[in-house]
């Protein structure tokens, strides 16, 4: 635990700048807001509707197993700098992972998880 004790001040030197950034900022940053300040801007047209609407599921999942795979590829990176270190058990341990990955991606694809229509 004392390997991390130089990170706490650190830490709360972070908080306490954005805190003191935040505060002055709303003190001293100039303020006069507006009904016309707070309408949505759609290029410089008449805005047509609601400004929130509700956006389909879909993207969502297409987004979120985006990143999830895009994390697990980022895994290969680090063990290919060690590769040779690990030998033989560091190849068949991302073997097994790149396996488990790969049955995920085509369960995703087979499913039509990754449509996006």
């Amino acid at each position: 635990m004392e390997h991390y004790a130089p990170v706490l001040p650190l830490f709360l030197l972070a908080i306490g700048v954005a805190l003191l950034i935040s505060f002055l900022s709303r003190i001293m940053g100039p303020s006069s807001p507006s009904v016309r300040k707070a309408a949505s801007y759609e290029s410089g047209m008449r805005p047509i509707g609601a400004a929130v609407r509700r956006i389909p599921v879909k993207f969502y999942r297409v987004g979120m197993l985006f990143i999830l795979f895009d994390i697990e590829v980022i895994f290969f990176l680090p063990w290919a700098v060690v590769l040779r270190d690990l030998g033989l058990y560091g190849l068949a341990v991302m073997g097994v992972f790149f396996f488990v990955l790969i049955i995920g991606f085509a369960y995703e694809w087979m499913v039509g998880g990754l449509e996006w229509e």
